[in-house]
């Protein structure tokens, strides 16, 4: 017992939201970045901006942690999380960039989907309709196993160039630049996928995926940033975005 407890404590501490060096400020924008257009998505004190897919408020189980946007996963209700579930931005983009960090636990599985459309009466779920970069503990989730569905990857989709993400507990920053479907993913600073959408190679892509029967999948051009609960603990910060 008293080495369980051991492990359980060096795992918390291992996932603490302060566990590794911030890679960049503290959820606010510089001088240079306001200048530049970005927006925060995420003030590190509130969940105000969001809110559940279908129109819910942001569910109790995303808690602000030490300025960190935290799943918590104590209670689990079927494969997501008791008053957790997936997330949203408020406002709808079109061209932009987004910039997040994230960090995933041990065997973790989530995503940052975009272009979602929410319609609960046609789509039950945002990945119904919006592509996926794949949030992923690749050294113990079993997902990791299949083609295209690794940390970094456009999920079932397309994979990583080069593999640049960091082990469970530690930040990750990533971000998605689309302008006019002209879409790239980035990890870490690297450019890890490119690809364009809509286009009729996309529908081919597309065609061949897990997506295939979903016909409102990748079709839409403006849509909302998503946060994934896939019941497993996982913490963004740093959210920020610039429309293009």
């Amino acid at each position: 017992m008293q080495k369980l407890f051991l492990f359980t404590g060096v795992a918390a501490l291992l996932f603490s939201c302060n566990s590794s060096k911030q890679l960049t400020g503290a959820n606010q924008l510089t001088r240079e970045e306001k200048e530049g257009g970005w927006q925060l998505l995420f003030d590190g004190n509130t969940t105000k901006g969001w809110h559940k897919y279908g129109g819910d408020p942001a569910g109790k189980a995303w808690k602000i942690n030490e300025g960190c946007l935290q799943l918590d996963t104590t209670v689990k209700e079927n494969w997501q999380i008791k008053d957790g579930g997936d997330i949203i931005t408020d406002q709808e983009f079109e061209n932009f960039e987004l910039q997040l960090e994230w960090k995933i636990s041990k065997d973790g599985n989530s995503g940052i989907i975009f272009y979602i459309h929410e319609d609960k009466v046609k789509y039950n779920w945002p990945w119904e309709t919006g592509p996926e970069m794949q949030i992923l503990d690749n050294k113990g989730h079993p997902d990791a196993k299949i083609i295209k569905h690794r940390a970094g990857d456009l999920y079932d989709l397309i994979s990583c160039s080069t593999e640049t993400v960091k082990p469970y507990g530690e930040w990750n920053l990533a971000k998605i630049k689309c302008i006019n479907g002209k879409l790239d993913l980035y990890l870490n600073g690297n450019k890890v996928v490119s690809t364009t959408l809509w286009d009729e190679n996309w529908k081919k892509m597309v065609a061949g995926s897990k997506f295939r029967n979903m016909a409102g999948f990748g079709t839409y051009k403006k849509g909302h940033i998503g946060l994934q609960d896939h019941g497993n603990e996982v913490c963004f910060r740093n959210i920020k975005i610039r429309k293009l």
